[in-house]
């Protein structure tokens, strides 16, 4: 079926690309709090645990972030359960208010929806991730270009 002159064509609404937009904003709808990049550093002070899901590639591209916690995405959840034998002694406390940051923010946000699935309800990411660290709202780590 040809689309309406001048106009683009919609994709059908039960194509892959719309349930992952609906998948992630059902994640974020959950999420508390999404912190933008100028209110990380502030968050950390308070004892927040930032992680870092970007692939080694984007931290060498684009640097680290200071006082992340790097933990690959395959293996975040055994990392952040503070009951498996497999977890990082930071994760001591379902209680802990833990920010996940992907490149961009949306990774991050799959990812904090699923920590809360585990029980760690003070889970939820950065809004933008760590381009928008880069972009300078907020403080950069040791962002190379």
């Amino acid at each position: 079926m040809a689309g309406t002159p001048g106009r683009a064509p919609q994709p059908p609404t039960d194509s892959p690309a719309a349930r992952v937009d609906g998948l992630l904003e059902a994640a974020r709808r959950r999420l508390p709090g999404r912190p933008v990049a100028a209110e990380l550093a502030a968050r950390q002070a308070a004892g927040a645990l930032v992680v870092d899901i970007r692939p080694v590639e984007q931290r060498r591209r684009d640097g680290e972030l200071d006082g992340a916690v790097v933990i690959d995405r395959n293996v975040l959840e055994w990392r952040l359960d503070p009951t498996s034998p497999h977890r990082i002694p930071e994760m001591t406390s379902a209680e802990r208010e833990v920010i996940v940051v992907c490149d961009e923010g949306y990774a991050s946000s799959l990812a904090a929806a699923t920590l809360q699935q585990l029980g760690l309800r003070h889970a939820t990411d950065l809004d933008g991730g760590f381009q928008a660290v880069l972009a300078g709202r907020g403080s950069p780590g040791t962002g190379r270009r």
